[in-house]
């Protein structure tokens, strides 16, 4: 990408679509945020200000260098006002229909040139730029919350993505200071399909009896050094939205029992025991409530890790052998998408592939079901002695 500066459009001022807007500021682009709720303008425009505040304080940023980047910045509920952007990434909700119907929208709005972006979390980019006359000139550019802060970003060409549009993407990223793994245009990309079985098989677990959420969590946490256990996550996260990318994935993969969801996070879901932005989850967040202790059995907490680590590794296992993306880009995406402590693959290689392979196994003729199938891959890495790295 030549040295020049673009024109921005991010499409919706939420949480994701400010945060982008203000990586893109920050890089040195012109940016115009658009949404028809003016309130939620102000929210965006509110926030990306807190930020730049924070960082100066912080002494990462002069104060007239955040004046700069807020300079850039315009907030607008006109439409028009994006007709002479060089990209535009929407960031709103995750329906289909409503995206596909926005994308033809903006194509009669902006030059041939133009770049249209999805920063969809799973769905099908190759259905989004179906809706546009010039499909070749859409792409998936999908940041992670918050998107100031977390380097990794997923670049996903759809089918009629030409070259020339996923280069620029890319390129367009790196001068973002992301780091861009490229993904094949399928369900979850691969931080959002990889990282179910972190929740699943913890729930699983938890619905058989074999632990609760707080022994669990500990499992995770103090013997794979994971920051936060699957049920915090899972609160962190909501579960209203956990329990939707469960469904949408299992759905999207023909209902591959790898991806089944779990009446238990259904049920919380539905009763709107969300997380921390309800109050309640997995755990009760309220002033004085106190938190559950975890059962400090050596034997169980290994048995807890040990069966989360290897479907981990078996599903980004699954997503190396289907192409879904290179062996460095999905370690990478793991660490800077969802800061797993390292890389599932090379994990995988300091276990042994020949462990995770007989562990499965275990898992499999134990249940026999297909949710614990060892990817052919491992067991064909297994047979002739490789390693991933």
């Amino acid at each position: 990408m030549e040295a020049k500066n673009y024109q921005i459009t991010v499409i919706g001022a939420g949480t994701m679509g400010s945060g982008i807007a203000q990586v893109a500021a920050t890089a040195g682009e012109t940016v115009h945020i658009f949404d028809t709720n003016t309130a939620a303008l102000q929210k965006a425009e509110s926030s990306i200000k807190n930020n730049l505040n924070r960082t100066v304080e912080k002494g990462r940023m002069s104060s007239r260098d955040a004046e700069q980047i807020l300079g850039r910045i315009r907030y607008t509920n006109s439409l028009q006002d994006a007709q002479n952007s060089d990209c535009i990434i929407e960031a709103i909700v995750e329906q289909l229909d409503v995206k596909k119907t926005l994308f033809a929208k903006l194509e009669n709005l902006v030059s041939d040139t133009c770049i249209l972006a999805s920063n969809t979390s799973s769905l099908s980019i190759a259905s989004i730029a179906a809706a546009c006359a010039k499909p070749e000139r859409v792409v998936g550019i999908h940041f992670f919350n918050p998107a100031p802060l977390m380097k990794l970003v997923e670049v996903i060409p759809a089918i009629q993505t030409q070259p020339e549009t996923l280069n620029w993407a890319v390129n367009c990223m790196h001068k973002w200071g992301k780091t861009p793994a490229v993904v094949k245009d399928t369900p979850g990309f691969i931080v959002n399909r990889v990282a179910r079985p972190y929740y699943s098989e913890a729930l699983r677990m938890y619905e058989e009896g074999m632990a609760d959420f707080a022994t669990i969590d500990h499992a995770m946490k103090s013997l794979g050094g994971f920051k936060m256990g699957p049920f915090e996550l899972m609160d962190f996260i909501g579960n209203d939205v956990n329990y939707a990318v469960t469904e949408s994935v299992f759905t999207a993969f023909y209902f591959d029992p790898r991806y089944k969801p779990s009446f238990t996070q259904k049920r919380l879901s539905e009763a709107g025991y969300w997380g921390r932005k309800t109050g309640r989850g997995y755990y009760i967040y309220v002033e004085d409530a106190s938190l559950p202790q975890a059962k400090l059995d050596d034997t169980l907490l290994k048995k807890l890790f040990t069966r989360i680590l290897v479907m981990l590794i078996n599903e980004a296992a699954e997503a190396l052998h289907f192409g879904i993306a290179s062996a460095s880009d999905i370690d990478n995406a793991m660490k800077l998408g969802v800061n797993y402590p390292k890389g599932l693959l090379q994990w995988a290689d300091e276990l042994s592939i020949d462990y995770c392979v007989s562990q499965l196994d275990a898992l499999y003729n134990e249940y026999r079901e297909d949710r614990y199938r060892c990817s052919v891959i491992l067991r064909r890495m297994a047979q002739s002695k490789q390693t991933f790295f």
